[in-house]
């Protein structure tokens, strides 16, 4: 993903709302409906895509994950559908992608969806060493970190059915939009050449006809001191689902995690799935003081030592939660 050329400042939301005023009385405490979401499974999850290494197109890694990903939401009890495709990377390279599609309660025609992109950055264009810039990155928070969240509410909607139908998707071919040492024109728009996955399937639906009421994006939702803010296209578009989502996060305690404040414009896979009339909104991580995203983000160091379990409890509880409260 890439920041997109509309952007908002990092604006503060009033930090003394929801304070309890003097004379009024104590509200209820929070009752949580949604079954306990695993931090250590999502940080295991995490590790397994990391251990292939990078999960660029066209390698033996990229094609052993894949397999690896529709082989564990099989074992969770989901159907899935593979989405393959012949692609052509901003250069022209032909690559091989793969959408990931697994559904839960496919008898339900209300449906949510939850996605991610699952492959990881093929050069590590804002890596400082120059050494290592063409080089692919571990990608464990920019893809691994959603999709672990991913299979770990997999494991939950196994055990404990909602009372909607759930697909999650993991997109392919996210990562590999134009690298910035090989950007002529920085002033020319360069984003159809990020999301190509998402792009595929919003124009080859998994389903004919396929509608949601809505779906969740989850990007770089893992990092170290990392908070999500609410990203600009998701606020203009679809206003009342981040605050649902906001919300329910401060609801569950995660205020620290989700925070009342303004991010920027993002070009990511929600913007595609929005494309098909599905609302969509990207909760999307960024760094807690520098407000842009993380410090490893496109670098060497987005690795598994650079993952916080706490950010990946806080982001997946509040995705149950908002699955298990829709009715």
């Amino acid at each position: 993903m890439v920041m997109g050329a509309v952007l908002a400042g990092w604006l503060t939301g009033c930090s003394g709302c929801g304070e309890q005023k003097k004379g009024e009385e104590e509200s209820a405490p929070y009752e949580q409906q949604s079954p306990r979401f695993d931090a250590d499974s999502a940080m295991q999850f995490v590790a397994d895509q990391c251990a292939f290494g990078p999960r660029v197109m066209n390698s033996a890694a990229h094609d052993s994950c894949a397999n690896y990903l529709a082989n564990q939401f099989e074992r969770l009890g989901a159907k899935v559908t593979t989405q393959e495709a012949d692609l052509k990377l901003y250069d022209g390279t032909k690559v091989a992608a793969c959408n990931i599609i697994a559904s839960y309660r496919t008898d339900l025609p209300t449906r949510i969806l939850l996605c991610a992109h699952w492959d990881s950055r093929p050069w590590a264009d804002q890596d400082e060493d120059e050494a290592v810039q063409h080089e692919p990155i571990d990608g464990a928070n920019d893809g691994a970190s959603g999709v672990a969240v991913l299979l770990e509410v997999a494991r939950q909607l196994q055990q404990q059915g909602p009372s909607v139908g759930v697909d999650l998707i993991c997109f392919d071919a996210e990562d590999c939009g134009m690298p910035e040492w090989d950007q002529k024109d920085a002033d020319s728009d360069h984003s159809n050449t990020w999301c190509l996955g998402a792009q595929y399937w919003s124009q080859n639906l998994h389903v004919k006809g396929y509608q949601a009421r809505f779906g969740l994006l989850l990007d770089m939702v893992g990092g170290m001191n990392t908070v999500m803010r609410k990203e600009v296209f998701s606020m203009r578009e679809v206003p009342s689902l981040v605050d649902r989502v906001w919300s329910t996060g401060q609801l569950l305690g995660f205020g620290n995690i989700f925070v009342n404040e303004m991010g920027g414009g993002v070009t990511d896979d929600h913007i595609q799935v929005m494309r098909t009339g599905i609302p969509c909104i990207d909760i999307i991580g960024s760094d807690k003081e520098k407000g842009s995203f993380s410090t490893t983000w496109h670098t060497q160091q987005d690795n598994i030592q650079h993952i916080d379990r706490e950010v990946l409890r806080a982001v997946g509880q509040t995705v149950l939660e908002v699955v298990y409260t829709e009715k």
